[in-house]
């Protein structure tokens, strides 16, 4: 596995949480590939390891990229079959902006084998890592829970129609976690008065909630998309706010733990 890519910390837990969208890096060798615009990165999943740099003590893997979504998205399958038929989607190698404007100068969009390079090179190392983190979580507890962590801004009217709900959870349709653990997570939703939420709303969960939560094999999968509004500046230069951010903290400390304190059923 290619670990100049990503990092991974390696937790005492059954709680693995992937955070895909915070890498900023662009290769050298393709950064003239982009516009100006996009070599400021504007669709990252901004402070994320900041956010939740609180998983750690409590026992977590963390897995993180280095490279931005912007040279392959780790969340997109590695066919780029697109994640909501019918709705506006990102691509495995995006090549357009969250708003629809064009990520790259023309004629020097990646080509399919430009694509199958970046998925080898980044996609590759990075799911195989995740997958062995699971498998390694799941020999040593019994089953593996999976929190697959992403931010986006709140309005993005070329993805979805006004105002996102702050806190957007995702089981692929009840697909990828067991139903008493997705209920117990909706419970701590409800009860945040703070918040707006969703459960399987328009974020219903990304390849990696869907290819990896496999409640069967042991392995239960979750992804909590969350406005950025939340706890930073949405606009450039998307600064951290550490007064909105502790406000929402003890929120997602409290999901973590419940993921924690859950036990599946044998019966």
């Amino acid at each position: 596995m290619n670990e100049s890519t990503f990092s991974l910390h390696p937790g005492t837990t059954p709680l693995v949480l992937s955070l895909p969208h915070v890498g900023t890096a662009i290769p050298h060798e393709i950064r003239y590939h982009y516009t100006d615009r996009a070599l400021e990165v504007e669709d990252t999943d901004w402070h994320l390891e900041t956010l939740y740099g609180f998983a750690v003590a409590l026992g977590a893997s963390v897995i993180v990229p280095k490279f931005s979504r912007y040279v392959i998205d780790l969340n997109r399958p590695p066919d780029n079959t697109p994640m909501y038929p019918g709705a506006a989607n990102t691509e495995l190698c995006p090549t357009r902006f969250f708003n629809g404007d064009a990520l790259y100068r023309d004629g020097m969009e990646p080509t399919a084998d430009d694509a199958n390079q970046r998925r080898e090179m980044y996609w590759q190392p990075y799911h195989a890592a995740l997958r062995s983190e699971l498998d390694r979580t799941r020999d040593k507890f019994g089953y593996a829970l999976l929190w697959d962590g992403h931010s986006i801004r709140s309005q993005i009217p070329w993805l979805f129609e006004g105002k996102l709900p702050d806190l957007n959870l995702g089981t692929a349709s009840r697909a990828s976690c067991d139903a008493s653990l997705r209920t117990q997570l909706t419970q701590v939703l409800a009860g945040t008065q703070q918040c707006s939420f969703a459960v399987d709303g328009r974020f219903k969960g990304g390849y990696i909630t869907r290819n990896y939560g496999r409640p069967d094999a042991g392995i239960h999968a979750v992804q909590m998309e969350m406005c950025q509004s939340l706890y930073m500046q949405e606009v450039p230069p998307f600064a951290y706010d550490e007064a909105k951010a502790t406000h929402i903290q003890p929120v997602l400390k409290q999901l973590l733990q419940v993921m924690l304190d859950w036990k599946p059923s044998h019966d």
